[in-house]
């Protein structure tokens, strides 16, 4: 890959300051919830799932590092597409545990579900398709496009 497609990866598209300023926000709030989800994964990142999971150490692992740490860049709007990549895939993934393999409703009122995995899923598709705003690390790196 070459520089100028690695720049122009992370550009923030231009955005009115009302967007960005609402992107701001879904970014601190959605990356602080990451933060805290992927707290404990991180603690024992080949592992957290317990010994008798059926997800190999490998895949665990990179589920922690997307939450936690890409929790953390949305936080920062840093990298943000890679960040909401992997976001994007943990989430596909955990929605897909729930609906399908565990057979868990929308909604529930007292159990499990797969709404917060859909909706988590479709902000990682959100910040990969508009990007992080021009309050973002991105747009002081990487500048933004035109």
């Amino acid at each position: 890959m070459n520089k100028a497609f690695l720049m122009r990866l992370f550009q923030p598209l231009p955005q009115r300051t009302s967007a960005s300023t609402v992107l701001l926000l879904l970014r601190l709030v959605a990356g602080l919830a990451f933060v805290y989800h992927g707290w404990g994964k991180i603690q024992h990142p080949f592992g957290w799932m317990g010994p008798d999971a059926s997800v190999p150490g490998f895949f665990q692992f990179l589920a922690a590092i997307s939450e936690f740490g890409g929790g953390i860049a949305w936080m920062l709007g840093l990298l943000t597409p890679l960040a909401s990549l992997g976001l994007f895939f943990t989430m596909a993934v955990a929605t897909h545990m729930h609906a399908i393999v565990k057979g868990d409703p929308f909604v529930s009122p007292g159990g499990g579900s797969y709404e917060p995995a859909l909706l988590y899923l479709v902000i990682a598709v959100l910040f990969i398709v508009l990007g992080p705003g021009k309050f973002s690390v991105d747009k002081l790196l990487f500048g933004q496009r035109d």
